[in-house]
């Protein structure tokens, strides 16, 4: 599942401002605001998770699970 660190390392990796990515999903500003709070994206529909999460995908963004070895889940760039 998509984290809230996740989603703001992921806007950090590109230089992505919040209204830059609401832009770029498709969602409102104050969606991206929630989904990168205390909350994360658990709060938000499955939906604007998706829209979310494609839309930094398409970008360049890969999300990397946990690899339940103690290391928690992060974010990469694509290679190339």
């Amino acid at each position: 599942m998509l984290t809230a660190v996740q989603i703001r390392a992921a806007r950090a990796l590109l230089g992505w401002s919040q209204p830059a990515l609401a832009a770029a999903a498709a969602v409102s500003l104050p969606t991206i605001v929630r989904m990168e709070g205390q909350q994360g994206p658990g709060r938000s529909s499955a939906t604007n998770v998706h829209a979310v999460q494609t839309a930094l995908e398409n970008a360049g963004v890969v999300f990397i699970p946990s690899a339940g070895d103690g290391a928690g889940p992060g974010v990469r760039l694509k290679q190339g």
